[in-house]
């Protein structure tokens, strides 16, 4: 056998040797081709033991595996999270190692990114983290996540990407082509199903094989087929009776085989239960076992005891289990070393362009919800007495939630920036309510008298000529954080009744509220304004700001919608514990393809905010709506005039709706858009061109995609309720 030198030198190394070049290599940029670099793989899988490759298919800690040193292959080294760089990790707990350099930019979570509903943006932001993660020496960012919005209770909602699967598919493909030009590899998640926190490790997932492919998995589809995903992450929730992570149906027969997915599959971090299905169903990498995902690890295991470690290694020389599988899994994961080891730059951490980029993703995320009388944009120049209450104002909102939480290099908070746009304002601040610290597993209540901090935020704005109220959820446990669901639709620690009693003591008051997730507003008759903020990173404080003041003009659009009460979103309608959040470990997705604005418009309930809504400081007319269709194509072009006094962004939306169809459907579904910046006094063409194909539905009986023939109708409109134009063709 020809005796190999060394295939790599280290991850800092660009591959010294494996990519010297030889006759075989083409690459311009002195990279390894992709067909050189199975070539690679193919002379080294025959000189590693089965101990090495089971090896590099389990943690030596918590976020590396192993390479194989005597062939200079390296570790890989993975990192949360979807919208930043999480600081470093100890060996073995999830303490934090206390580095002073792992500081990192917060950019807006993926929640706020499918607001700005521009695909552009999403590459823009894929690099800016890549490069973050590049500098980092990390082989493989944990993201993003493009699990289906299904109930505004679940924890996670704020890192992902909305309730629509078009959406979301559409954002995601150029996040993972930014990420991935930079060398990192995106680790999309969680695949599949994982719509809650609640019983998130053992609740198995009853949904129809229709919804599934039509809601649940198209985004993962597009991050695989178009975006060329290096890595899947597994979740912890199971489908069919078997855990996500080892699971037949969603990674054998649809990833591998049906998309033909040649990356990596990763477990979630304690997401494995059993060796033999981990070994033939699917999964590569296992992390994280023996914990339950958040806590350290349990009892007196070691990284060999992994399911993928001993016990594999143990079945495959007894015959249990073949050794072809773990070759299928040696070669993805050298595939994926090769592919993060292939002569990439150092990367860029904190720098001005990221920062730029932080910046320019939340201004294209804030949404404006009422601005009643034109209270917004404010005038920063007029000499007031702002009373600005809440303690979002203050309050960090990146440091908590789960495994995304962040170590920023800065964080601007909302109080900051409003006293920084507004020199000429007396501003005084009162915190209104308190919440306490943010934990997993359980929320502490506030220590603080809540009666006397409400009665001083009452009389604070009193006395004042404008309340700016900044509050919403805050990624305590239980509001938007990983690990468990909220339990209430409405806003916690009692800012309901606190927004009430400020709009009854002064009516010039703007509300704006962070979160990732829908809320009721009963107060919403009392006030004016409204603006939704996310959870915006780093530049929070200066974006809310400079959309108060005006030198931003907000363009955000609603990626999911916002129900009047929580009995109106679709899984809590039927008031069924079985349909949310299950019984015995079993739920039953009995809305099945109606979710979100399917649910809405379908059944004619109408929500306090419609999916796509968001308004602007200026106004729009779209006219010259023109719809046609050929035998593969439904093309919609529009003209959009600015006819306001300030330069503006608006989404142009194309719903398609099936007449008469021979099986349920929804109304509407979005099938096309389109963000235009248009100046003041100026006017831009939208064209949008919508594949024949898309309308398709999943038949159950045939097991196969299929389009029906007949009448469609097109909705263009600037929201799934603000609808412009209805146009019926004929395929």
């Amino acid at each position: 056998m020809k005796k190999l030198t060394p295939y790599f030198l280290g991850l800092a190394s660009m591959c010294a040797i494996a990519c010297q070049p030889q006759s075989d290599q083409k690459a311009s940029d002195g990279k390894l081709s992709e067909a050189e670099i199975e070539a690679r793989i193919n002379e080294i899988l025959p000189q590693l033991s089965i101990e090495e490759k089971s090896a590099m298919c389990h943690a030596q800690s918590k976020f590396s595996t192993p390479g194989v040193a005597r062939l200079g292959i390296p570790e890989l080294w993975w990192s949360d999270g979807p919208h930043g760089v999480r600081a470093e990790i100890n060996w073995n707990d999830w303490g934090y190692a206390g580095w002073n350099n792992d500081s990192c930019t917060a950019f807006p979570a993926l929640s706020a990114l499918a607001a700005t509903f521009n695909p552009d943006l999403a590459y823009i932001y894929g690099v800016a983290l890549g490069e973050e993660s590049r500098y980092r020496k990390k082989n493989v960012i944990l993201g993003p996540g493009v699990n289906i919005y299904r109930t505004p209770l679940n924890g996670r909602n704020f890192e992902y990407m909305g309730e629509d699967p078009f959406l979301a598919s559409t954002l995601v493909v150029p996040y993972i082509h930014g990420v991935q030009s930079t060398g990192t590899a995106t680790s999309v998640k969680h695949y599949a199903l994982n719509n809650q926190e609640d019983d998130r490790m053992g609740v198995n997932v009853q949904v129809s094989e229709r919804a599934l492919r039509e809601l649940y998995l198209p985004a993962f589809k597009a991050a695989v087929v178009d975006g060329g995903a290096w890595t899947i992450m597994g979740s912890y929730n199971r489908y069919n009776n078997q855990h996500c992570c080892h699971n037949e149906i969603l990674l054998m027969d649809i990833l591998k085989k049906e998309w033909n997915f040649d990356g990596v599959v990763v477990s979630d971090w304690g997401g494995v239960h059993d060796t033999k299905e981990a070994a033939r169903f699917g999964l590569d990498v296992e992390m994280g076992s023996f914990t339950n995902g958040l806590d350290a690890q349990l009892g007196n295991f070691s990284w060999d005891d992994y399911n993928l470690a001993k016990p594999y290694i143990n079945a495959i020389k007894k015959g249990e289990l073949p050794v072809a599988d773990l070759d299928d899994k040696a070669r993805r994961i050298l595939r994926l070393n090769f592919r993060t080891n292939n002569g990439w730059g150092p990367g860029r951490m904190t720098c001005p362009d990221h920062m730029k980029t932080a910046h320019d993703v939340a201004q294209e995320a804030v949404t404006l919800l009422k601005n009643e009388g034109a209270v917004l944009p404010l005038d920063p120049a007029k000499k007031l007495t702002i009373a600005v209450i809440g303690e979002n104002a203050t309050r960090t909102l990146v440091k908590a939630g789960g495994s995304s939480e962040l170590k920023p290099k800065y964080e601007i908070a909302p109080l900051d920036g409003i006293r920084n746009e507004f020199p000429n304002a007396n501003i005084e601040y009162a915190t209104g309510y308190t919440s306490g610290p943010a934990f997993y597993g359980f929320a502490p209540a506030p220590k603080e008298d809540q009666a006397k901090l409400k009665a001083e935020a009452v009389e604070l704005a009193q006395k004042a000529d404008l309340v700016i109220y900044v509050g919403g959820l805050n990624k305590n446990y239980q509001q938007d954080c990983e690990g468990g669901d909220r339990t209430a639709y409405e806003l916690p620690f009692n800012q309901d009744a606190l927004i009430s009693a400020l709009a009854d003591v002064n009516k010039n008051m703007v509300v704006v509220l962070a979160s990732g997730n829908a809320y009721s507003m009963p107060w919403i008759d009392k006030v004016p304004a409204v603006v939704q903020a996310w959870y915006l990173g780093s530049e929070s404080g200066n974006v809310v700001a400079e959309v108060l003041c005006g030198k931003i003009n907000p363009s955000g659009k609603l990626p999911f919608s916002f129900p009047v009460k929580l009995e109106d979103s679709a899984p809590h309608s039927f008031n069924d514990p079985m349909v949310y959040p299950g019984v015995d470990h079993q739920e039953i997705y009995k809305e099945d393809i109606l979710v979100g604005y399917r649910w809405h418009d379908t059944k004619g309930i109408k929500p306090l905010f419609p999916f796509g809504f968001g308004l602007s400081y200026t106004t729009f007319d779209v006219k010259d709506i023109k719809v046609s269709n050929t035998a593969s194509n439904i093309n919609v072009s529009a003209n959009i005039a600015n006819t306001g006094n300030v330069n503006g962004a608006e989404v142009l939306q194309v719903y398609v709706g099936k007449v008469d169809s021979k099986v349920a459907r929804a109304q509407k579904e979005l099938k096309g858009f389109q963000k235009l910046a248009v100046n003041k006094g100026a006017s831009a063409n939208a064209n949008i061109s919508i594949p024949v194909e898309s309308l398709k539905f999943y038949n159950e009986e045939t097991k196969a995609w299929e389009l029906e023939k007949g009448k469609y109708v097109v909705y263009v409109g600037t929201s799934s309720a603000d609808i412009l134009s209805t146009t019926e063709i004929e395929l």
